[in-house]
C-alpha cells in the first residue's frame, strides 16, 4: 500500500516528534509499505523517509520543480511536479491511506486539501489518520466534527478524521485498517 505522510520539513524539532517520525517510518518500512511524501531532505519529512529506507521499504518523493535541490537521497522514485498544488493532486491520487503528522500550515493544507476531494466521493474508503501528539489537532479535529452538523458541510467523510494521540495507537490504527 502507498500510505502518504504529510509532515514539517522543520529542522530541530523536539526528540518526541523526531520519535514519532522513526517510528511511524520503520513501520511503514517493516510492513511492506511505501511511503510516499513530499521529497524533502529536512526536518519530520526526511526522518520518516530515512527510518523507511533503514526498515527495507519504498520511498516515493514528490517535490516541486523549485524545489529540486532538497531532494532527499533516500528517495526510490522521484516525481517533479510544477507547483505545491500538483504535488498534492498526485500525493491524493495514488495515495491508499494518509497519515498527518506534526506540521504547520503546509500539513494543514495537504489535510485539508486530501478531506475535501474524499468529501466529493462520499464512497472514498481511504483512511486519514492523524497523528495528534500533545493535542496539536484537538481543534481541528473538534472543528470538522463540528461541520458534520452543519448545512454547510455534506458528505459522511468530512468526520472520517481518525485521531490518534499517541505513537502506539497511531501504528495500531495503521495495522487495524490497513
Amino acid at each position: 500500500m502507498k500510505i502518504v505522510v504529510y509532515c514539517s520539513s522543520q529542522e530541530g524539532l523536539e526528540k518526541k516528534y523526531q520519535q514519532l517520525a522513526r517510528d511511524l517510518g520503520t513501520w511503514i518500512g517493516q510492513h511492506g509499505h511505501t511511503l510516499v511524501y513530499g521529497g524533502s531532505n529536512a526536518g519530520l519529512m526526511h526522518i520518516t523517509a530515512a527510518a523507511v529506507h533503514e526498515a527495507g521499504g519504498h520511498i516515493v518523493g514528490v517535490i516541486p520543480e523549485m524545489f529540486r535541490h532538497r531532494i532527499d537521497p533516500v528517495c526510490d522514485e522521484v516525481v517533479y511536479t510544477a507547483n505545491l498544488g500538483d504535488r498534492k493532486q498526485y500525493m491524493i491520487e495514488i495515495g491508499d491511506a494518509f497519515v498527518i503528522m506534526p506540521g504547520g500550515i503546509g500539513t494543514l493544507d495537504e489535510w485539508m486539501s486530501t478531506l475535501a476531494v474524499m468529501t466529493i466521493g462520499n464512497d472514498d474508503p481511504r483512511p486519514i489518520i492523524v497523528a495528534n501528539l500533545d493535542g496539536l489537532y484537538d481543534a481541528t479535529i473538534r472543528q470538522l466534527a463540528d461541520m458534520t452538523h452543519t448545512p454547510f458541510a455534506r458528505g459522511k467523510n468530512l468526520a472520517r478524521t481518525i485521531n490518534a494521540t499517541t505513537t502506539a495507537d497511531l501504528l495500531n490504527t495503521l495495522t487495524s485498517v490497513l
